[in-house]
């Protein structure tokens, strides 16, 4: 199994550059739309790990993020997010 991070810079609201891990990406047929999940590794005040997600355009040379605008997309993400967490959490029960 590879363990290389993808790692990608981008900046935050006051224009500071930062760096997040690439968590996973995906392209819903849905929404016929690519999306990423991505951290920067600070946690929230409960101590879990603040993940984000965007849309972007996987056939870019340098793609842009672009805001998930819609209650149906945020779904999406939210149901895939929550499948990767249950895989998670029956791996470590398993173990």
């Amino acid at each position: 199994m590879n363990n290389d991070k993808m790692i990608m810079k981008v900046q935050n609201e006051e224009g500071k550059e930062i760096e997040c891990e690439v968590l996973f990406t995906f392209d819903s047929d849905e929404t016929n739309k690519s999306y990423m999940a991505y951290t920067d590794n600070t946690t929230d005040e409960e101590g879990n790990i603040k993940v984000y997600a965007s849309i972007y355009d996987k056939n870019a040379e340098n793609p842009k993020l672009l805001p998930i605008e819609t209650d149906k997309e945020w779904k999406i993400v939210e149901a895939i997010l929550d499948e990767l967490q249950a895989k998670i959490d029956s791996d470590d029960s398993a173990e």
